[in-house]
């Protein structure tokens, strides 16, 4: 069975910083990405590492954040850095077992930025 458990959430101030973490069980995912949905906003790619295109980020992170993660542990990071309030949303761990394939979606984690 197929589980993806999100934590790291929660509230930083401008600036600040805060490392989210997924954890995946029940099969091994060649693609894994971090999406995030603001207030009133649509769903969007933050971040994604896969063994075709390394990485790749939503222009609005980069240079701030930073895609990771562990194999052995089956673990998916997120650092977030220099943190702005429009960062502000629910972040969903997505992974598939190859690019292409079905998504399987984690349950999200609230992040706030705000003073």
């Amino acid at each position: 069975q197929v589980q993806l458990v999100e934590s790291g959430g929660g509230l930083v101030p401008p600036g600040g910083s805060l490392k989210l973490s997924c954890e995946a069980s029940g099969i091994v995912f060649n693609e894994m990405a971090w999406y995030r949905q603001g207030p009133g906003k649509e769903r969007e790619l933050v971040a994604l590492i896969n063994s075709i295109d390394g990485t790749i980020y939503a222009d609005s992170v980069k240079g701030r954040f930073i895609i990771s993660r562990d194999n052995g542990k089956r673990t998916l990071y997120l650092q977030m850095n220099m943190m702005k309030p429009e960062d502000t949303a629910v972040y969903y761990c997505n992974c598939r077992r190859r690019p292409g394939d079905p998504a399987y979606w984690g349950q999200g984690t609230q992040v706030t930025v705000s003073s």
